[in-house]
């Protein structure tokens, strides 16, 4: 895979992720139907961290959360072992 291809693919993913915190949030303040927490937190996990955490952040949304206060660094480990992996070619 060229590698300014995956670039692309990985901050559009991590735009995506943003933006489901966002909605989710949006959401939770009309009292409306909510992007799952495995949604969340799964779609963060498979190379979203970065949209997820930032998401977290700028939304001030599931930061008290403790499931997202134990996964997300996880998934923060997972995603640096990914993109090591994909840049070296390996996967």
């Amino acid at each position: 895979m060229n590698t300014k291809i995956a670039v692309y693919m990985i901050l559009s993913w991590n735009l995506l992720v943003f933006i489901m915190f966002g909605i989710d949030k949006y959401k939770a303040a009309k009292g409306r139907w909510r992007i799952s927490e495995k949604t969340l937190l799964l779609s963060s996990l498979f190379m979203g961290i970065i949209g997820g955490l930032l998401g977290m952040s700028v939304f001030r949304h599931k930061t008290k959360h403790l499931k997202f206060k134990l996964l997300m660094p996880l998934a923060f480990i997972v995603n640096i072992a990914l993109v090591y992996l994909i840049f070296n070619k390996i996967l």
